[in-house]
């Protein structure tokens, strides 16, 4: 067995998995351009360095549960003036989350609230963050189910354990009594300890219907906004601009389109 071999062995049996595939290529380009012994180990820790940061990331984005990936650079923001750039660009080096402070997107369907919640969750998991994706009406249904099997307090760790919740669509469904007291409890058991990123069509006013109850509805809200930051985006449907282009839709049709919630 050959030096090489045998030291390709020992990088396995440490776990060093990138540094045992690049020993020979390395060595073999360390001798050609007459690199030191430093440099020589210094290329192959950074090899091994980048590949586990690699995984990590991948992993931590599969645990996260994304719908997609899309990032702040994939986002169009020419096409909705109404949002400030530089605000949203101020929100991704995620001062919010070292804050445990907030952020609110609202605006009409298809305007790139979600597309914006996930970018800023892929930066936090880029920092190091744990992050985890959910509808409204999913965490609450599966909450739910979870309250009737007497097993809340557990199951409520999934969301409140992340640094970054991002709860999509708050608002497309109402919520019944106990739906909407259960998402009281989880804004309360988050409130000055960890982010929310939270996307919806209905403004600030209209939330006493989305969970029944005016008081419930401003109790959330006092926790949800005391730290925050709320985006409001006022423009067209991103999934329509195409079919608008085409001529498949007049303006007028598509702003009625977009201001209206899903039936």
């Amino acid at each position: 067995m050959t030096q090489i071999t045998q030291l390709r062995e020992s990088l396995e049996a440490l776990g060093l998995a990138q540094m045992a595939s690049l020993l020979q290529s390395r060595l073999e380009a360390a001798a050609h351009n007459n690199a030191t012994y430093p440099e020589f180990l210094w290329d192959l820790v950074e090899a091994e360095t980048a590949a586990r940061r690699e995984r990590y990331l991948k992993a931590r984005t599969r645990l996260a549960h994304l719908p997609f990936y899309k990032t702040l650079d994939q986002f169009d923001f020419s096409f909705q003036p109404s949002i400030d750039e530089r605000q949203i660009r101020e929100l991704a080096t995620l001062r919010f989350a070292h804050d445990a402070s907030n952020v609110i997107l609202q605006g009409p369907p298809g305007v790139g609230k979600s597309h914006l919640a996930v970018a800023l969750g892929i930066q936090a998991i880029q920092q190091g963050m744990g992050v985890y994706f959910i509808t409204a009406a999913d965490m609450v249904a599966d909450l739910r189910k979870a309250w009737a099997e007497n097993r809340l307090e557990r199951r409520m760790r999934v969301y409140t354990a992340p640094k970054v919740l991002i709860v999509d669509e708050m608002g497309y469904l109402p919520l019944d009594e106990t739906g909407a007291t259960i998402f009281f409890q989880l804004v309360s058991m988050r409130y000055e300890k960890s982010s929310i990123i939270l996307t919806s069509n209905k403004s600030y006013g209209d939330w006493g219907t989305v969970f029944g109850d005016a008081i419930l509805a401003t109790a959330i809200l006092d926790r949800l906004l005391h730290h925050s930051t709320t985006v409001n985006i006022r423009g067209e449907s991103y999934r329509l601009k195409d079919k608008k282009r085409a001529g498949f839709f007049s303006t007028s049709l598509v702003r009625q389109e977009v201001s209206q919630p899903p039936k």
